[in-house]
């Protein structure tokens, strides 16, 4: 792989974006994820917590805009000696492009992810795989079907960032390339388990021909069929999400009262190491500002290993042969596996957090099974009145989607969970009660 074409701006339909008076393609591409609809629901996608009374728990959205800003941070500097070393490179790109690519791409990076956190994928996977939408797969491709039982959020990030009818994204390859941690599709032979870049996939079968030609066009290395390395910047990517959520969530969680304040500052300290200074941070009012300032000063520390690792091993990036994620092999790679432990013990497995995954496997399954039902398989002869008065409930754009496949089993469920999996967490369980006649719209 070479730089050149790594940091192409090339975008769909064969254009090539022009750079502005002071906007480059890359900072185009932050706007236009910014002022798009998919970027504005994630305001109302619980994160880890239910979206709470306390204003300070962290949304999608929030998550979203502070992986954006480590991961530009972590794109200038390593742009920066990148450049430096590449002294031709530097009369084309700054270390501000390489900055806005990774700062577009990580604020996309959860843009696909359906209400109720992660158990959301779980909930539309168990749909297929053991429940009403089994039925389904002697209809579609093998292929095809491990996408549905294995749902996976950044291959449904991957498919709204190229969908036709959001004209307002349209990314640079280069920032689409960086986005994408998983370039592989559902099944692979031979998958390779030391590879980070193959524990999940990135793509559904409905957008392998264009993740193709992002990876032709970025000079990504085929490693298998509809499999190929990771962009060098999607590390950073990875990294910046990586950063953001072991912190914060454990920021969330002491504010919460989850875990005590003197572990988040012993876990915090560990990490700053001889920059830790107790005197100083007693000096600091309140319990709330000196967790705020200690995460600020570990996620800046993180911010230096993690750039220092990826310029160590560059060469080894640019042939895909460092295929591991930064933050595992980081020096405070110890204190992050600490922090993941406290946070599944005393975070993720808090009441409230299983009382939301539990209302995922309900509502989500359930308003797959209502509209699936009313729509796969359906010609406009055979649908009952009920059937018609659930497709009126999809949006216009699903709607023209459905029409146009009306041949395609696979595409039709597909349509079904981009509603679904669209939806933010109060719509959802609002659509669910009003469906099931739980509860009636207002007057």
């Amino acid at each position: 792989m070479n730089w050149n074409e790594l940091l192409s701006s090339q975008r769909s339909a064969d254009k090539k974006a022009q750079h502005e008076q002071g906007r480059s393609a890359f900072e185009q591409d932050f706007d236009r994820i910014v002022f798009s609809y998919p970027f504005r629901r994630l305001q109302d996608k619980t994160q880890v917590h239910p979206l709470p009374e306390h204003d300070f728990v962290h949304t999608r959205l929030t998550h979203s805009l502070e992986v954006s800003s480590v991961g530009r941070s972590l794109g200038k500097r390593v742009g920066e000696i990148v450049l430096e070393r590449n002294k031709s490179l530097s009369e084309q790109y700054s270390a501000h492009d390489f900055g806005a690519i990774v700062a577009a791409a990580s604020l996309t990076h959860d843009i696909g992810n359906p209400p109720f956190g992660h158990s959301g994928e779980d909930a539309i996977s168990e749909f297929f795989k053991s429940g009403p939408g089994k039925k389904y797969e002697s209809q579609v491709s093998k292929l095809e079907w491990a996408d549905l039982t294995n749902f996976e959020g950044n291959a449904q990030g991957f498919r709204i960032l190229n969908k036709s009818r959001y004209q307002g994204i349209q990314l640079t390859y280069a920032t689409l390339a960086a986005f994408s941690k998983y370039p592989r599709q559902s099944i692979i032979e031979n998958q390779d388990k030391s590879r980070r870049s193959q524990k999940k996939y990135g793509f559904f079968q409905s957008e392998k021909e264009t993740f193709k030609s992002i990876a032709e066009q970025t000079g990504l290395k085929p490693l298998g069929e509809f499999t190929w390395t990771r962009h060098p910047l999607a590390f950073l990517v990875e990294a910046a999400d990586d950063v953001c959520y072991h912190l914060i969530d454990l920021e969330d969680g002491c504010r919460l009262g989850l875990v005590s304040y003197e572990q988040t500052v012993e876990l915090m300290a560990s990490i700053l190491k001889d920059k830790f200074n107790k005197e100083k941070l007693e000096r600091i009012d309140t319990k709330d500002e000196r967790i705020g300032i200690l995460r600020a000063m570990a996620v800046g520390q993180l911010i230096s290993e993690c750039s220092e690792l990826f310029l160590d091993n560059e060469q080894a990036l640019m042939k895909g042969e460092y295929d591991i994620s930064l933050t595992d092999s980081v020096p405070s790679s110890s204190v992050l596996e600490e922090v993941i432990s406290i946070s599944v013990q005393k975070i993720y497995r808090s009441r409230n957090v299983m009382e939301t995954e539990a209302a995922g496997f309900e509502v989500l399954p359930g308003l797959l099974e209502v509209f699936t039902e009313a729509i796969v398989n359906k010609e406009k002869t055979s649908k009952t009145k009920k059937d018609k008065a659930i497709e009126r409930l999809l949006p216009p754009e699903v709607q023209l989607d459905l029409s146009l496949n009306q041949d395609n089993v696979y595409n039709q469920l597909l349509c079904c969970v981009d509603f679904v999996s669209g939806l933010t967490d109060r719509h959802a369980i609002s659509m669910f009660r009003k469906i099931k006649g739980i509860s009636l719209p207002n007057a």
